[in-house]
């Protein structure tokens, strides 16, 4: 389901990308199929040296139809990233590419925290971000990083996942799954 960004996939996710309604949500915005590759190469090298992790999301047939990325990585947290082409919205592709990212960043490279900003007008995001029994609502236990997020035009509400709580909520749907199997 995911994999590490290529410079193969990109003109596939430009142009899942450019729809109105998943572009002015993407962080790194591009004009051009080029402009794509070139922000590409840019990601793939900030991530060789530790800046950013990315992952590109594939549907079942391993086509890219979307990238979930960790930027402004400080400390053992960072900021979660996610976009999915319109025609695989609603799937369930965004709670699976989440659940294994995440399961990348905490336990393979041991972050403890990870943040989401999500604009308080995207109500879409909003809604498939509170779907998650791991993310909470963090406006008010980050007050200091609700205002810097803030501070420009564009405002947010802030969120977080836990390593711990993504630990306990993902372990207790294993052992539920496992259950309904025997």
């Amino acid at each position: 389901m995911l994999k590490p960004r290529d410079l193969f996939e990109t003109n596939e996710l430009y142009q899942l990308m450019i729809h109105p309604t998943v572009f002015p949500y993407v962080r790194h915005k591009a004009a051009s199929p080029e402009e794509y590759l070139f922000i590409t190469k840019q990601i793939i090298e900030e991530e060789a040296l530790g800046k950013t992790i990315s992952r590109t999301i594939l549907d079942e047939w391993g086509q890219p139809i979307g990238t979930i990325s960790l930027y402004d990585i400080q400390d053992g947290a960072g900021f979660l990233g996610t976009w999915i082409g319109v025609p695989f919205q609603g799937k369930g592709y965004n709670q699976l590419a989440k659940k294994e990212f995440l399961n990348e960043i905490f336990f393979k490279y041991n972050f403890h925290t990870v943040f989401l900003r999500i604009r308080k007008e995207n109500e879409k995001s909003k809604r498939a971000s509170l779907k998650l029994q791991y993310v909470i609502n963090a406006n008010e236990l980050h007050p200091t990083l609700y205002e810097e997020i803030n501070a420009g035009e564009a405002k947010y509400d802030l969120y977080k996942i836990p390593r711990d709580l993504f630990y306990l909520v993902t372990a207790n749907e294993q052992e539920n799954e496992e259950e309904q199997v025997i």
